[in-house]
């Protein structure tokens, strides 16, 4: 069965910590930075929610999801779909 391939939620709360413990930090004395940093958080916060969906829905329908770490992901598999959409290297014409 192919794996759907999706970011590790690591990695959203890696974001969220930076953004939470270093980032408002920093713009501690400029409220109008601070609503914007406060911003990010809350769509970082939202799209970790909607990727919880996302794998709750492809487990419903009896697909694997495959947390990748990189774009860069190796895979043993010479069937693996992780080639068929590779990341586009030159802006479109």
């Amino acid at each position: 069965m192919e794996q759907i391939p999706l970011p590790s939620p690591i990695h959203y709360e890696l974001v969220l910590q930076m953004l939470e413990r270093q980032t408002m930090f920093a713009v501690t004395g400029t409220p109008a930075m601070r609503e914007k940093v406060q911003q990010l958080i809350i769509t970082m916060r939202k799209a970790a929610a909607q990727q919880k969906q996302l794998e709750e829905i492809f487990q419903q329908a009896g697909l694997q999801v495959d947390y990748r770490w990189s774009l860069n992901h190796v895979n043993s598999d010479p069937n693996s779909s992780s080639d068929r959409f590779p990341m586009r290297q030159t802006p479109p014409a």
